[in-house]
């Protein structure tokens, strides 16, 4: 789990994975039978229902599933055609769910098996960065920091000039503001910013990667107060990004008085 800022309102946030209506196999209550409800599998791999459509993004969902480590499968033991289970990895409970077509029978099987079964773990911000480096510059909305930046080349000493982005922990480059997407990113979870001094550069942007196996970057800004700018924005972006535990111990190890509700 990560805890990061709230990107679900973003205008760039991509469309859930998959989502549509699904009749769902119940035993309880008066109504016994199959219920319509409106399913929707988010990027994250959890799968919401809500009784109507118009629900999505007014009301909680009557329940949220989360797929990953699930078993996901046909059941033709109803005889009834496009049904399918899913046994989420707590084991407890089966949903038995069935698809309006064939068409969206497949739809929902591959949907829901990817999420169970990811191939590597992949949060949303990653997904919302993937799509924000295809758009030009000032279309990714609220970003924490703009503006020119020099990054050293290690193996030729040469400093390039790029317009950078900065967003929810990943720092974009483009050739210029007029660019029509990014010529690359750095993501930027786990690294440490600092202030050095090189013997070309009075003052650079020292980016510390979390482990050695990654590269060290380098940047500079146009005057020391720009690079004190950044710097400030680069920390609190990458803050915005850690894993649960660790921003529950960074909590717990403030001050006594900081942490008073």
């Amino acid at each position: 789990m990560v805890v990061g800022s709230d990107i679900s309102r973003c205008p760039n946030t991509p469309r859930p994975a998959c989502r549509g209506y699904l009749h769902k196999r119940t035993h309880s209550g008066f109504m016994k039978g199959w219920r319509k409800r409106w399913f929707v599998l988010k990027n994250d791999g959890c799968l919401q229902y809500y009784r109507h459509k118009k629900d999505e993004g007014k009301c909680s969902p009557l329940e949220v599933i989360k797929l990953e480590g699930a078993e996901v499968g046909i059941d033709s033991s109803l005889g009834k055609p496009f049904v399918f289970n899913c046994v989420p990895q707590s084991g407890n409970r089966t949903f038995c769910l069935c698809a309006t077509s064939n068409q969206e029978f497949k739809r929902w099987l591959e949907a829901m098996d990817k999420a169970a079964h990811p191939v590597h773990q992949n949060h949303v911000w990653e997904d919302v960065t993937l799509h924000n480096s295809s758009l030009p510059p000032l279309a990714i909305k609220n970003p924490e920091c703009l503006g020119l930046l020099h990054q050293l080349d290690g193996s030729t000493d040469v400093w390039t000039q790029y317009y950078c982005i900065l967003k929810d922990g990943c720092l974009y480059f483009y050739a210029s503001i007029r660019s029509t997407q990014a010529s690359g990113g750095l993501y930027l979870q786990g690294y440490r910013v600092n202030e050095q001094t090189l013997s070309v550069k009075q003052s650079v942007i020292e980016l510390k990667p979390p482990s050695e196996e990654f590269k060290t970057f380098y940047f500079c800004a146009e005057n020391k107060t720009e690079n004190q700018r950044w710097i400030t924005a680069l920390k609190m972006s990458i803050k915005k990004w850690l894993p649960l535990h660790q921003a529950i111990q960074d909590f717990m190890n403030r001050p006594l008085e900081e942490t008073r509700m």
